[in-house]
C-alpha cells in the first residue's frame, strides 16, 4: 500500500507539465514554462551518476530505515537548496568528486545493508545533495529557472520513489541482489573518482 501511495505521489508531481502544454492568450510564456519544466524534469535522467545516486538512496533507505522517506526527503530539500545556490552563482570546489563519492558511499551502504540512525542518514543524504544541487543549478540557469527546478525536484522524487519501491522488494529477496546492485553503484562511483 505504501509503495502505491509513493508512486502515485511521484506521478502527481509530474502532472503540472501536462497543464502547461496547452496554448492560450499567452501561449509563448506557457510553452517556455512547459519547456523549462520538461527540461528540468528530464535533467536527472540524463546523467547516469545523478540517476544512480537518487535510485540507490531510495533503495538503501527503504531497505534499512523505518521511515523510508526521511533520507530521500532530506536529499530533495538540500538538492533544491544547492540548485538555488548554483543559480545564484555559488561554486564549491570538488563538486564532481563529491558526486562520485556519493555514488561510492551510497553504493556501499546498499551493498552492506548498513543501518544508520535516521538523523545521520538524512544528514549524509543532505550533504551529498548539496553538491548534486549545485551541479544542477549551474546547468539549469535561465529565465525560466524556477520551472526547471520544479521539474528537477519532481523527477528526483520520482527516482527516489522508484528506489524506495526497489528497496522494499529487496527486503524480502536474497541478500546477493542488494549486494550486487550496491557494489555496481559503488564501483561506478570509484571509477568516476579515479577518472
Amino acid at each position: 500500500m505504501k509503495v502505491r501511495s509513493l508512486a502515485a505521489a511521484a506521478v502527481a508531481l509530474g502532472l503540472p507539465a501536462l497543464a502547461w502544454a496547452h496554448g492560450g492568450a499567452d501561449a509563448g510564456a506557457h510553452h517556455e514554462a512547459a519547456g523549462a519544466l520538461a527540461a528540468g524534469f528530464a535533467h536527472p535522467f540524463t546523467g547516469l551518476d545523478h540517476l544512480a545516486a537518487m535510485v540507490a538512496l531510495g533503495t538503501w533507505s527503504a531497505m534499512t530505515a523505518k521511515r523510508a522517506w526521511t533520507a530521500p526527503l532530506a536529499f530533495a530539500a538540500m538538492l533544491l537548496a544547492g540548485a538555488l545556490l548554483g543559480l545564484a552563482g555559488v561554486r564549491l570546489p570538488g563538486v564532481e568528486p563529491m558526486i562520485a563519492a556519493s555514488l561510492l558511499v551510497i553504493g556501499l551502504l546498499v551493498a552492506g545493508r548498513a543501518q544508520l540512525p535516521a538523523a545521520a542518514g538524512a544528514a549524509l543524504a543532505a550533504g551529498f545533495a548539496l553538491f548534486h544541487g549545485i551541479a544542477h543549478g549551474a546547468e539549469l540557469a535561465g529565465p525560466s529557472a524556477a520551472f526547471a527546478l520544479a521539474g528537477m525536484v519532481a523527477a528526483t522524487a520520482l527516482l527516489h520513489g522508484a528506489g524506495i519501491g526497489l528497496g522494499l522488494l529487496m527486503r524480502q529477496r536474497a541478500a546477493w541482489l542488494p549486494r550486487t546492485g550496491g557494489a555496481a553503484v559503488a564501483l561506478f562511483g570509484a571509477a568516476l573518482l579515479v577518472g
